[in-house]
């Protein structure tokens, strides 16, 4: 492990356990499953910023979030929710707060995993796949992600101007937060659109552009093993479809990185593509300006 992830390993925050008990301490340090850490992890420092653990509350539940603000805001700022890959807020995460809230955020990356367990006590995609993501409903991350909002709106947040983005696993999330009334904006990378129809994910993005209230960059990579062009192309006629009627679905855009494979912006891992993921990076602030959430 480098000097580097070693240090982020010391930044922790807390989580609490469904059960109630005594929290039980999360690294925000890489997770385990995504070993080993590449020396292109990006590292953003904390000057003029707060940022840190904060509970939720979800009705009576607690949920963690990593929460990064300007330390010297002036008046209500923009609001992004950030949602993780399957991987959890791990420090790649919380990194990307810090960035958005460089840039003037209130920037909000909820543990939406947490009553499922911690995806960093398992070693592999598979086992996160099958003991964490597959016991975590889309109806349950949903309603989690508006209280965040609601919590946001009352911390400093302006509920007017409020954007999703999120990767992988939270691509998809971006998708569908995309129907909520609070969204403005959304930027989905890599998400996967299409899929099977399980109790938990009842419905997938392909099946959900009527209903966008909010119109969605999605920015995707042509070389993506998990996600095929057709499905993109899939996602792209579903909007086309539902562009006369629905102003989000007709302002809604999808960009394909032609040689970038799956989580190009991750920069801690092999699969980072500097190139595609710092226009992606420029696109989605752009597209948040453009949508009015900055």
């Amino acid at each position: 492990m480098s000097e580097k992830t070693q240090d982020h390993s010391r930044r922790k925050f807390m989580k609490t356990s469904v059960a109630g008990a005594a929290a039980t301490t999360l690294g925000v340090g890489f997770v385990a499953a995504a070993d080993p850490v590449m020396a292109t992890a990006i590292e953003t420092d904390f000057k003029g910023l707060t940022a840190g653990e904060q509970m939720i509350p979800v009705g009576s539940f607690q949920m963690p979030a990593y929460v990064s603000r300007p330390e010297k805001a002036k008046g209500n700022l923009p609001i992004v929710i950030v949602v993780s890959e399957i991987f959890g807020v791990h420090e790649y995460i919380a990194d990307v707060t810090r960035r958005f809230a460089k840039l003037g955020y209130l920037a909000i990356a909820p543990e939406f995993f947490v009553r499922a367990g911690d995806p960093n006590a398992y070693g592999t995609v598979a086992d996160i796949l099958t003991n964490i993501v597959a016991k975590t409903p889309d109806a349950q991350v949903l309603n989690d992600l508006q209280a965040a909002l609601v919590w946001a709106g009352k911390n400093g947040g302006d509920l007017k101007r409020v954007g999703v983005t999120g990767f992988c696993w939270g691509g998809r999330i971006t998708w569908l937060s995309a129907t909520l009334p609070q969204v403005k904006a959304g930027v989905a990378w890599y998400g996967r659109l299409i899929g099977e129809k399980t109790e938990g994910n009842p419905r997938h993005p392909v099946e959900l552009a009527t209903e966008l209230k909010a119109p969605v960059l999605g920015l995707y990579g042509g070389a993506d093993a998990g996600i095929s062009l057709e499905s993109v192309e899939q996602m792209r006629a579903a909007l086309a479809q539902a562009a006369p009627t629905n102003p989000a679905a007709k302002a809604s855009v999808i960009e394909v990185y032609p040689d970038a494979p799956h989580a190009f912006h991750a920069d801690y891992r092999a699969t980072y593509r500097e190139g595609p993921a710092k226009d992606g990076w420029e696109k989605c602030i752009a597209w948040f300006k453009k949508t009015g959430v900055a």
